[in-house]
């Protein structure tokens, strides 16, 4: 048992900035490494950078250190991958972003009957928004939709309080993450082409 417990506390969670070049299949590739050696992905998201020849994919990896160090070799084993950072040992900023549609026009889903309408509901829920600093994007007669931008805990936590209302539909981006200005270098593996810095990943 004392093992079991030692093992679960080593699994952490990871986040991974990949840089790669812009071209078709390179998620396809990313996504099938992962897949074929039974790695996890907890959020995979993939924009463009200032550099219309490279994109940046910003990774979420659940595992242990053993777990993380073959991410990043397989990783950086791919043709497409310019660098890889890693940002667990720096401080960092990360972000993702919930639209959610939340239903105002009928009884809470616990049951409750106290008489409100859709105008009341409307104004609770409102206020929950402004409590966690989102913003009500779209009004209807019987739904908002609603825009909150946080660490995942917070998107969590906003997420379980709006459920008992009944939510009609709900989209995340997944995780960004760039490292503080003031933060040390954050580990990269080794890279294998030659570009210019100012177009690398910051850390």
């Amino acid at each position: 048992m004392p093992a079991s417990s030692s093992a679960s506390a080593s699994v952490r969670r990871h986040v991974l900035a990949a840089l790669v070049t812009n071209e078709p299949g390179v998620l396809a590739q990313v996504a099938g490494m992962f897949a074929a050696r039974g790695f996890n992905i907890d959020s995979l998201v993939v924009g463009r950078t200032d550099n219309p020849e490279l994109s940046r994919m910003t990774i979420v990896v659940p595992g242990d250190d053993a777990v993380l160090e073959q991410v990043r070799k397989q990783l950086q084993k791919l043709v497409p991958v310019v660098k890889v950072v890693d940002y667990h040992e720096v401080p960092y900023v990360e972000r993702d972003l919930v639209l959610v549609t939340v239903a105002t026009g009928k009884p809470r889903e616990d049951g409750q009957e106290d008489g409100r309408g859709a105008t009341e509901y409307r104004e609770e829920i409102a206020s929950l928004a402004t409590l966690f600093r989102a913003k009500v994007v779209d009004v209807a007669a019987d739904r908002l939709m609603i825009e909150l931008a946080g660490e995942e805990s917070k998107l969590e936590n906003f997420i379980e309080l709006l459920k008992p209302y009944g939510i009609l539909e709900l989209a995340r981006t997944g995780v960004i993450a760039m490292p503080r200005g003031m933060a040390p270098k954050a580990r990269v593996a080794e890279e294998k082409k030659t570009v210019d810095a100012a177009d690398l990943p910051p850390g």
